[in-house]
């Protein structure tokens, strides 16, 4: 889409400044203890990735974006206590963060397989499914080719539906293109394949 013909709040988004996964880790650390959106910028592309229409800023290519926290339980269930800080760490591999609970990690990890000699893994009991010792791999990667940049919202499960109608994710599952549905394979028969091989100690 054009910018001119993008609404300014995702404009905002797209110009906000982007950070390191050393610049997240460093204390203390620029990322706020807030509820907002984050986008994934990457320096280098999984092979595979179909980035046509995507946004690129200082040779920089926005790929996906997130939300923390996600909304309230439509139960009336307490929410998860989530926002940026805490998300956004996980996602660059802090506090145990891994393929189990992020949906980016586990993309990525399927694309960079082949790449990275990367393989989902049940672990521990065999309920959490991890690229066990490829998630250290997995983090050094993304170190050296991702970049994160987020903006504050109160509700960003608002702010989320503008972002993925107004911007091309490959790597947001919501997507309907002929590569989002091989992502979706690929996930897929990673999860099958990781069923069948034995559990490995906890990493």
């Amino acid at each position: 889409m054009p910018d001119a013909a993008r609404p300014d709040t995702v404009a905002g988004f797209l110009d906000a400044q982007r950070f390191t996964r050393e610049q997240v880790f460093a204390e203390p650390s620029p990322v706020p203890n807030a509820p907002g959106a984050y986008g994934w910028w990457f320096r280098s592309l999984p092979a595979a990735v179909d980035a046509t229409g995507c946004e690129v800023r200082d040779d920089l290519t926005l790929l996906h974006v997130g939300i923390s926290p996600t909304p309230p339980p439509a139960s009336g269930k307490r929410p998860v206590s989530q926002d940026l800080h805490k998300r956004i760490r996980y996602h660059f591999g802090g506090a145990r963060g891994n393929a189990d609970g992020s949906s980016l990690r586990k993309s990525l990890g399927v694309l960079l397989a082949k790449e990275l000699g990367l393989e989902l893994r049940r672990i521990g009991s065999g309920k959490q499914i991890t690229l066990a010792g490829g998630e250290a791999v997995l983090n050094q990667w993304m170190s050296d080719n991702t970049l994160v940049s987020w903006v504050v919202r109160p509700e960003p499960w608002v702010f989320e539906e503008e972002l993925t109608t107004n911007l091309v994710l490959p790597l947001n599952l919501q997507g309907d293109t002929a590569f989002h549905q091989e992502l979706k394979r690929l996930r897929r028969d990673a999860m099958v394949k990781a069923g069948k091989l034995r559990v490995l100690k906890e990493w």
